[in-house]
């Protein structure tokens, strides 16, 4: 009986990390130009709302990149 083994990603790669603080501070970026220069603090759970807002858009949508390549996040 021959077993197959499918890898499972534990952490993420420092690419991978980048490529998430990329995206979230282009997000947090637009967020503050928004805002009128009005002093706005960080939330991660408002960028991750709106996150995945463009998420659906640039990957379901459009179909421009897929959803590992858009926000790279490890699978349960």
């Amino acid at each position: 009986m021959q077993t197959k083994w499918k890898h499972i990603m534990t952490e993420l790669t420092d690419s991978q990390l980048v490529r998430q603080d990329f995206v979230d501070n282009s997000i947090f970026g637009l967020i503050k130009s928004l805002a009128l220069h009005k002093e706005i603090e960080w939330n991660i759970e408002m960028i991750g709302e709106i996150r995945d807002c463009i998420e659906e858009w640039l990957v379901e949508r459009l179909k421009m990149t897929d959803e590992m390549s858009f926000y790279p996040y490890i699978e349960e």
